[in-house]
């Protein structure tokens, strides 16, 4: 997930994990083993409220890019229901700021941080500090985490790779120069491009001219990548991605006059700037694949209060992907306009979300800390 989609995820500073291992006394070490989680029992029993912690809500946001935007909308509005204060740490992509930020929350007695990573091995540390103290922690993709939050990652690919090939095969007469836009350097990003190659592997009249990741996960960096790849490939009729990067790669397409209404140009995280452009109905912009931000964040600050509330919850949740159109666009913007009323409806809710294993204080030893997904490699 754009989102979801961090480079930070798999860098290796590890200096200021050290230093915190250093100060602090060191509690369970979770679940280290890959662990299949059944799915989650709303009925399971109630255990102790944690102890001593203030009923605050943190986030800790790694940047303000609009999916993160999302996240902290859908928490905000689920504190504000539960009665929790809700604070933000907005890091900046600075991975030692977050670590202090983090590390501020939990002297303060926060009693519950939902964190996106920059860093993710520095960061871990200070978070299960937080874990050992009673607080809840919940994580956009990388344990360690109370409750870890992620995409299945091989069907979020899939989803936005058979959509262009139907595209393909519909209105492109089977033939297409395709660019894909990968962060396959990601280790819980990869399975999704290698679902998009998979999609398009058996259609003959399919050539992926290009299949490289921009230098940056932003609008500049898809649109620098696209100019270069524009100089070998003038013609270039399919662009896949994350929404960020398609977008730039659209921008720079425009500048060169190689835009055209046929192409199919399609993303990942239902970025707004995606979604308006789609809702054009002549934009290159066809389809992008939605991981609902406001709707998980939402539902992760519901999980906050419950835990302080001494309640099980769950120790995993999938982001459900939702490949967005003109058909279904303005059922989906309803959803994310009231993220409260959508949790609160079963039905609509499985649309968005599907949830694993329990967890509440008295077992909190079973933390996750292993990267969790729930397909099978």
């Amino acid at each position: 997930m754009g989102s979801l989609r961090h480079a930070s995820l798999l860098s290796i500073g590890l200096l200021a994990a050290g230093v915190a291992a250093s100060v602090a006394q060191d509690g369970p070490p979770g679940i280290t083993v890959p662990t299949t989680f059944a799915p989650f029992n709303a009925e399971a029993p109630p255990c102790q409220r944690p102890p001593g912690l203030e009923r605050v809500l943190a986030f800790a946001q790694d940047n303000e890019r609009q999916f993160m935007q999302g996240v902290a909308r859908g928490l905000s509005l689920a504190a504000s229901d539960r009665g929790l204060e809700f604070r933000v740490g907005l890091a900046r992509d600075d991975g030692a700021r977050m670590i202090e930020q983090v590390q501020g929350f939990r002297a303060a007695r926060v009693g519950a941080v939902v964190a996106a990573p920059v860093d993710a091995p520095s960061l871990a540390r200070s978070l299960q500090q937080v874990i050992w103290s009673g607080g809840y922690v919940g994580t956009v993709v990388p344990p360690p985490a109370t409750s870890l939050l992620n995409a299945p990652q091989y069907l979020t690919g899939k989803v936005l790779g058979d959509a262009a090939a139907a595209y393909i095969r519909s209105r492109l007469g089977g033939k297409a120069k395709v660019v894909l836009l990968t962060h396959d350097s990601l280790q819980f990003l990869a399975p999704r491009f290698t679902a998009m190659r998979d999609s398009l592997k058996g259609m003959p009249g399919v050539s992926i001219v290009a299949d490289i990741s921009p230098l940056t996960v932003n609008n500049e960096g898809g649109m620098a990548t696209m100019r270069t790849i524009l100089l070998a490939h003038p013609t270039i009729d399919v662009v896949l991605g994350a929404d960020t990067v398609v977008l730039g790669a659209l921008a720079a397409l425009r500048a060169a006059g190689k835009a055209r209404p046929d192409q199919f140009l399609g993303g990942i995280d239902g970025e707004p700037q995606a979604v308006a452009e789609i809702k054009q109905g002549n934009s290159p912009y066809k389809a992008s694949v939605s991981l609902a931000s406001p709707v998980f964040g939402y539902a992760m600050g519901q999980h906050a209060a419950d835990w302080l509330e001494g309640r099980s919850i769950p120790q995993a949740m999938d982001i459900l992907p939702i490949a967005l159109s003109l058909d279904n666009i303005g059922r989906y913007e309803a959803d994310l306009a009231d993220p409260g009323a959508v949790y609160a409806d079963p039905v609509r809710r499985a649309v968005y979300l599907r949830m694993y294993g329990n967890i509440c204080y008295d077992t909190r030893d079973r933390y996750v800390n292993f990267p969790w997904s729930s397909e099978r490699k």
